[in-house]
């Protein structure tokens, strides 16, 4: 039984690397192209994921998982809260980049409230800290709570993001706007300022 459970695992894995890379790219692949890059059938597919939608999710869930890495990488507690704000959108941003197709693949996949907010909960976490200390240090305006600022940050960056992707913006304009942004929202002075 154990080695089943570990070919199983495997296929699901295979599956899931297969999934990440195809829907980050232009085309738009079949749950055939994805098995077929797999090594499995389309009913091995439909045996660990019972819908497109579905592997969709797992596949989103598997690359944000290791960009929590990444965002893990920055160091949240070093220098001004601001500059600390800005690292981590900036390391946003570059793992947005890397799965850009991925992304707006996932977010056009309607969802509850409840696991979009379950989705944005490590980044929500990681920008609630960031934006707590800051208002404990005076150098973010505390007349909001830092969680509502989380959720705006979010926001903002999704829309920026879209902006981009709709051509209406160049993405230096959207990351620019997404920062000069944030900083009005929360009351800073940008690092140039200061």
């Amino acid at each position: 039984m154990t080695n089943y459970r570990s070919d199983a695992q495997r296929r699901r894995l295979s599956i899931l690397d297969a999934a990440v890379e195809l829907l980050n790219a232009p085309t738009d692949p079949s749950l055939e192209t994805i098995a077929a890059a797999a090594g499995v059938t389309r009913q091995t597919v439909y045996a660990h994921f019972p819908s497109r939608e579905v592997l969709l999710a797992a596949a989103l869930d598997r690359v944000t998982g290791a960009a929590m890495a990444e965002l893990d990488a920055v160091d949240l507690d070093a220098g001004p809260a601001t500059d600390a704000l800005l690292r981590l959108l900036d390391a946003s941003a570059r793992v947005a980049a890397q799965h850009r197709l991925l992304f707006r693949r996932a977010t056009a996949v309607p969802v509850t409230a409840a696991r979009d907010q379950e989705r944005h909960e490590p980044v929500a976490a990681r920008l609630n800290r960031v934006i707590a200390r800051g208002q404990r240090s005076g150098e973010f305006d505390d007349r909001l709570p830092a969680d509502w600022l989380a959720t705006l940050t979010i926001r903002i960056g999704h829309a920026a993001a879209e902006e981009a992707d709709a051509g209406r913006m160049s993405r230096a304009e959207a990351d620019a706007a997404l920062r000069i942004s944030l900083l009005r929202l929360l009351g800073a002075s940008s690092p140039d300022e200061q």
